[in-house]
């Protein structure tokens, strides 16, 4: 793999000791609730990261951890969210899953977020030329007739409208083959929506490929999906893993820890220490106190 910035491989291994340190917490009973982690997919919102501006929006989903660290890198923020510590997010009512910051909003319920995406594109179009709503998906949520009357109407109305597909082969517990028939791309060219499928997890040219596609979706304000081929390393929550053991589980890191292991290793060694440090601060907090607006 071609070797990254510093400051790109620190981003990818925050979010992923970021997720380990949860998954740690729930094993020890220290966090209630549930929790999706993007272990194995850390490479896709922080491939995007440059490619989004101030200006647009970002809807996430429920395996949206590394959607927010890469928009705001706030990870102590976003732990006492989960944890319900002072200095949470939303004032811990929020949780793992259901976040609001500025122009960046995640919600757990499938398919819900892309005709507001769409709503918002409409918005940006008529009053914000030139920025744009990137909605996160997976493969389940095709789904969802949702995403269908989106996708109608982001093409009729030519909407700056980006819809990132993070394709991980299964939807919960089921394998995307006895869930979804045809393709992601099938289905975006019945709309005739621009789609690009991206099967690489090289952050520099997944950048150089959408770089162009992603500017002709703002300047000519049209909807654009992009299709992730990825792997969750991870099970769905916290252990609720159905796959065979044979059910693909490539890991980006594995691969770029032996192509470049002296700097894997600094910055792996500072990612581990950082989010240690955040998570016994954040713990020590008092409880987060709501207060209604």
């Amino acid at each position: 793999m071609d070797k990254l910035s510093d400051d790109d491989l620190a981003l990818l291994l925050l979010i992923r000791f970021f997720e380990l340190k949860l998954l740690s917490l729930f094993e020890r009973g220290e966090l209630n609730g549930t929790t999706h982690t993007c272990l194995g997919q850390e490479y896709v919102p922080v491939a995007l990261r440059t490619l989004l501006r101030e200006s647009d929006w970002i809807f996430s989903n429920h395996r949206g951890h590394g959607h927010y660290l890469a928009r705001f890198e706030d990870p102590e923020g976003l732990l006492a969210e989960i944890m319900g510590r002072k200095g949470a997010i939303c004032d811990g009512v929020g949780g793992s899953q259901h976040l609001k910051r500025d122009r960046y909003l995640s919600t757990g319920v499938q398919g819900q977020s892309l005709p507001v995406a769409a709503g918002v594109a409409l918005r940006l179009k008529r009053h914000e030329p030139g920025a744009l709503a990137c909605v996160y998906i997976g493969d389940g949520t095709w789904g969802e007739g949702a995403v269908y009357e989106a996708l109608n109407l982001a093409q009729l109305w030519r909407l700056p409208l980006l819809v990132v597909v993070e394709h991980n082969g299964i939807a919960q517990s089921t394998p995307t083959g006895l869930q979804m028939a045809g393709t992601v791309e099938g289905r975006a060219l019945a709309f005739g929506v621009a789609h690009h499928r991206v099967d690489i997890a090289e952050i520099h040219e997944i950048r150089a490929q959408l770089a162009p596609l992603v500017d002709r979706a703002r300047t000519e304000s049209l909807p654009l999906i992009v299709e992730f081929a990825t792997h969750r390393l991870g099970p769905h929550s916290k252990g609720d893993d159905t796959r065979p053991p044979d059910f693909p589980r490539f890991d980006w890191y594995a691969a770029y820890q032996a192509a470049h292991p002296v700097q894997s290793a600094g910055i792996e060694a500072e990612a581990r220490t950082r989010i240690d440090r955040i998570a016994a601060e954040v713990a020590a907090r008092p409880p987060s106190v709501w207060t209604p607006a």
